[in-house]
């Protein structure tokens, strides 16, 4: 598992922009073989999508061959609803780019049937052949999409009944009304997002420390559902300054310090984008200091 930390949650989300891009570009997709992301909702994706946006409008990015999956909906909120989830993705990243209205794929969360909805959703991504980036958020008690503590890390597309933190917390969508605030929602699994080919993980603020740190520091846990990426193969953590005040100093140092060798010692040059060798290294020379 990588972690990369920034200085805010502006400099995260240009990272992650500047990263997705990078990987659909160099994915090189078709109409026959499309780029299959998974997308977030919520307060921590906004920033990336605003970026993801512009790179489109500077045309450095084209989403004519994407095809996107997005993690959760509520269940009984109208479609139109200004706080569905099939809202927000249009206001804040469809419809400002080309991505084909039908490559876009959002759980229903109104269908008479929401089990078999689950199950066309979970068939639906197989037929694309999987997923080759989840991008997530998580809530302050660590869980990602809707897969609240106590979720099983092998659950895919399910019913999920909302915990009350994350009610609470969601309520300031809602003009603060905690009534207002839906109690089910469908969501991918955990099973799900770590079928993906790559995993990124958007943490920002100091509200989501202690996740972070349950996160990093310490074991997979079913409480702490984003804990699961550590067994996934190719996982990227970005946070900010303020997300990683839970963790020692020493995991601080470890992560930043892989960077400085990359930047100072190896070249980024000479790496790829996940942080591999990418052809014949040439150490840059270090100064004596004498």
């Amino acid at each position: 598992m990588r972690l990369v930390i920034r200085h805010n949650a502006d400099t995260v989300a240009d990272y992650i922009a500047e990263y997705i891009k990078e990987r659909i570009n160099q994915f090189k997709p078709t109409d026959e073989r499309p780029f299959v992301i998974g997308l977030p909702t919520g307060s921590s994706p906004i920033g990336v999508y605003k970026r993801l946006v512009q790179l489109y409008n500077d045309g450095h990015l084209s989403f004519k061959n994407v095809v996107s999956f997005n993690m959760d909906e509520y269940v009984g909120l109208p479609r139109d609803h200004p706080e569905s989830y099939h809202s927000f993705m249009w206001s804040h990243l469809f419809k400002h780019i080309d991505i084909p209205p039908e490559n876009v794929n959002i759980l229903n969360g109104n269908a008479d049937d929401l089990q078999a909805e689950c199950e066309r959703y979970e068939a639906k991504i197989q037929s694309y052949g999987g997923i080759e980036l989840f991008m997530g958020g998580i809530g302050p008690d660590g869980h990602i999409a809707f897969n609240e503590p106590g979720s099983s890390l092998q659950s895919r597309t399910r019913v999920k009944t909302l915990a009350y933190e994350t009610i609470i917390a969601n309520a300031r969508f809602f003009g603060g009304d905690v009534s207002k605030v839906p109690k089910l929602a469908l969501t991918v699994g955990v099973g799900t997002v770590m079928d993906a080919r790559e995993v990124v993980v958007i943490i920002t603020g100091a509200n989501k420390a202690i996740a972070l740190a349950k996160c990093i520091e310490e074991g997979v846990n079913h409480m702490w559902t984003v804990s699961a990426i550590q067994t996934h193969p190719r996982s990227l953590v970005v946070c900010d300054d303020d997300a990683t005040l839970e963790l020692h100093v020493k995991t601080v140092r470890y992560f930043k310090s892989i960077e400085q060798v990359q930047d100072e010692m190896i070249g980024r040059e000479n790496l790829g984008l996940y942080g591999q060798v990418a052809g014949p290294l040439k150490y840059k020379a270090i100064p004596s200091g004498n």
